[in-house]
Parts: structure tokens; sequence; C-alpha cells
């Protein structure tokens, strides 16, 4: 049995990890790799394997960084199954899609910017037809439901509570008869999550690959959460300004929503009108509605409490859908909360926003998403003075605020807290990937601190064998 890491090592973004049992060689997510245009675009573009050769692919869950890249693999000649949890295979169907949109979008302004330069046209990395295409290769599996994907392998999902539908991926293997069980946490959630079940224990863990988004970092207390919001947006109204919010449409929209709704009805807000201005939102708030199997207790008590109130609408939110209602926006001149995508700010309507509302102190630019390097988002939370949008400098006179509260991630001592609570007599080898370099080898410090010695931080490209 072999392990080989092809992305998402010492860095966030491509998840990407090829595993191969009994000669079939099963790729364990395929997320694009997000950072500078030109390096993404030839990352992206050439897979790190032959995609013919491909039994397998397994998706712990929808976020770009970790399905965004499926498409290409189908382009590039992968024929298997997909196997994922009905709920990511619905968002699949909504994000997939729109990634082709921008891909179509994003190639369109650099040919633009070629053909200027009397160079040749490129192609996008995959079009909205190509991305529809890949979607008849998904296999649901439903949570806690063994079911064999390859010989000697039998996978089953257990809640990860990140986003909607993500799953660990558990993988109980067997070759020339040797078991051992196998699990990847995906992208590990946090206990106590509006929305959302708690992660799920795993038992009889023999080798583990654990995200480090947050290994090095703790969060605010998520009790905190509805006062941060609340202040942030008191202080904004205060000043006459407007609350612009970059938010990742899967997952973290819904949760500003549901907490905005629950801070309205306490009458803990002014006033003020609020607009979720993302097509993709509204979509993905469809697929939310459509997987009550994903909630905890608190939600459905929260439903079941008013009469089934919808914990994603309510009166004062706007869902806005058509480019001509977002450019309306514009013009606002009262107070207002305006939630869009992209989370990192690297595409979508959110750089109009932004465009729009950067130089003016009244306003709040609120991150409440970890930021990629090299990403427009990053450069706000730096505070740079000068940034860039559509090409043109923009001088960074509005607050920025963050509330990391908000993350759906686990921090470091979730993650801790998550092996802590394994079989450590069993546990042969544990894999941190899934951070940058820096909190992947604090957290897997602090693995070995719980008496793991064997844990290991993989760089790209390397190979384990047992």
């Amino acid at each position: 049995m072999k392990v080989e890491f092809l992305g998402a090592v010492r860095t966030v973004t491509g998840s990407m990890h090829l595993l191969t049992v009994n000669g079939s060689q099963i790729l364990l997510d395929c997320g694009l790799f997000q950072g500078r245009r030109q390096e993404s675009m030839e990352r992206n573009r050439h897979l790190p394997f032959n995609a013919r050769a491909l039994d397998v692919l397994i998706l712990s869950h929808a976020h770009i960084d970790h399905s965004g890249n499926i498409p290409n693999l189908v382009k590039n000649g992968f024929t298997g199954h997909i196997y994922t949890t009905p709920a990511t295979r619905d968002l699949c169907s909504a994000m997939l899609r729109d990634a082709g949109h921008i891909q179509e979008e994003d190639i369109r302004y650099v040919n633009k910017k070629r053909g200027k330069q009397g160079l040749p046209p490129l192609e996008p990395l995959y079009t909205v037809e190509e991305a529809t295409e890949s979607l008849r290769g998904f296999v649901s599996v439903g949570y806690d439901r063994p079911f064999q994907v390859a010989p000697g392998v039998m996978l089953t999902f257990r809640d990860a509570g990140h986003i909607l539908g993500s799953a660990i991926v558990v993988l109980d293997l067997e070759e020339k008869g040797q078991k051992s069980r196998l699990v990847f946490t995906g992208d590990l959630g946090r206990r106590g999550m509006p929305i959302l079940r708690d992660p799920e224990p795993v038992e009889g863990v023999d080798y583990l690959i654990i995200e480090s988004t947050y290994g090095d970092r703790q969060h605010d207390p998520i009790e905190t959460m509805d006062r941060a919001l609340r202040d942030v947006v008191l202080d904004t109204y205060q000043r006459g300004g407007k609350v612009i919010v970059p938010a990742f449409a899967v997952g973290r929209t819904q949760e500003l929503v549901y907490s905005l709704h629950r801070l309205t009805e306490s009458g803990d807000l002014p006033t003020m009108p609020i607009f979720v201005d993302s097509p993709l939102a509204l979509d993905v708030t469809e697929v939310f509605r459509l997987h009550p199997e994903c909630y905890d207790r608190e939600l459905n008590q929260f439903i079941a409490g008013g009469n089934h109130r919808d914990p994603f609408g309510f009166h004062r939110l706007t869902y806005i859908r058509s480019v001509e209602a977002s450019k309306e926006l514009n013009s606002l001149q009262e107070p207002a909360i305006i939630i869009s995508a992209s989370g990192m700010c690297e595409a979508g309507r959110i750089l109009h926003h932004l465009k729009n509302n950067i130089e003016d102190p009244r306003n709040t630019v609120l991150i409440v998403g970890w930021q990629a390097p090299d990403t427009l988002g990053r450069r706000l939370v730096e505070r740079q003075p000068v940034v860039k949008i559509f090409g043109e400098e923009y001088r960074l006179r509005a607050q920025v605020q963050t509330i990391n509260s908000f993350s759906a991630h686990a921090d470091r001592e979730e993650l801790l807290a998550y092996v802590r609570q394994l079989d450590k007599s069993r546990l042969k080898t544990v894999f941190v990937i899934h951070g940058e370099e820096a909190s992947s080898l604090a957290l897997a410090e602090g693995i070995r601190n719980l008496g793991l010695d064997r844990t290991i931080v993989p760089a790209p490209g390397d190979k384990f064998e047992w």
C-alpha cells in the first residue's frame, strides 16, 4: 500500500493525494490550487499523474480547493466513479458549473491582454459544459454506509462537521493479507458550531492524514461569534457606513445569515437592509434547505420553535441574483450589510463592492475566513495601503475587521483534541497536511508531544509505503 502527497502539502490549497492498493489507484480529493495567477494556471492545468490510469476518486467535500479540478480530471480522461456524500454531490452541481463560468471569464480577461501583446489565445482550464459533464461520474454514499470502492478497499464516510456534506474518509484496506485502517480528515470542523453536527470520532485508526490549516493558532470562542458581529455592524452603522463581507458561498454565507437572523430577532441590530449578492450562494442555500439530515439539534429546534422558521431567510434579508440588481447596490447611500463571494476576493461580485467602497473610511470590510497568500483577501487582512482591483489601484481607507470565530476549521487545540481521542497504541503514523508550512510543522510538534513520534509533514511528491 502506498500514498503519494500531490497537493495541499506545506500549503493549503489544491488538495490531492494518491493511494495505491492492490494495483488500484485511488485519488483523495481533486482541488484547485489558488494563488498567483500564472502559477495557479500551470499547476491546475498539468495534473501530476495519468488521469486515464486512475480508478476511483473519493471527495471529502465541495470546497473548490478540494473539488474544483474534477472537470479537468474528467477532461483529461478519467472515467471512474467519484464517491462523495449526497449533500456534497448537490453542492458540486452548483459550484463546479460556477467554477467553469469563472474559468471562462478569467481566460477571456487573460486573452484580452495577450491579444494586445500579439500572443495566441489560451483555452480555459474547463468550461461550464465540461463541468456539467463531470457530474455524470458522481456516486452518492451516505454517512456510516460502508461501501466497497475497489478490491480490498472499503469506504465509510463520517461527518466532518466542516461544511454541509463534508466527510471524514475512512478506508479499510486489505492487501496480501495485511489489513489497516487509513483515515483522511478532509477539512475538520469545530465542535459546537451552528447549523452542522460535530465532527465524528473514528475508532481503530492505523494511519491518519490530518489537516492543519490552523495548526498554530487558536480561534476566538464560538460563543463570541454573534457579539463580535453585532459590534462591527453597530460601529459601522454609527459612522453611516456599509459592512462589506467577502464570504464563501458554501457554509460561511449561511452561517452569517443565520447569525444575523438571530441578532435581528433578539433586537440587537439596528434597522438596516442586508443583502446576499451571489447567485451561487443563493443556489447553495437551496441545497442547504434540501439536507436537514446534516443539521445539528439546535438548528432543528430553531426551525421547529417558530412556526417552521427559515434560518436562511427573514424580512430584512434580500438575496440578489441579477446583475442589474447587484449594480443598484452601488448607489446605496444608507448603511447596509452586503455579503458577497468570493471569500478570498479573487473573483465574483465582491470585487465590484470592494472597488466601490474601500476608499470610504465610513465603511468596514469584514473578513470572516482564512485568506490564502497572494490573494486580495490576504492583502486586505494585512491592511496594505494600496491594493489592485481589476488592474486598477485603490487606497484602502475603509476599516478592516476580522472575526475568526466564524472559521469552519478546527483550531490547534481542537485538532489536538481530535488526535488525543484516538487509540495511540494502534496509531502507527500521522501525516500532517493542508496547512501553511509553519502551521503544519507546529501541529506536528504538538502531536509528537502526545506521544506519537512517527508524525510526518510530507513535502510535495513524497511517497510512503506500509
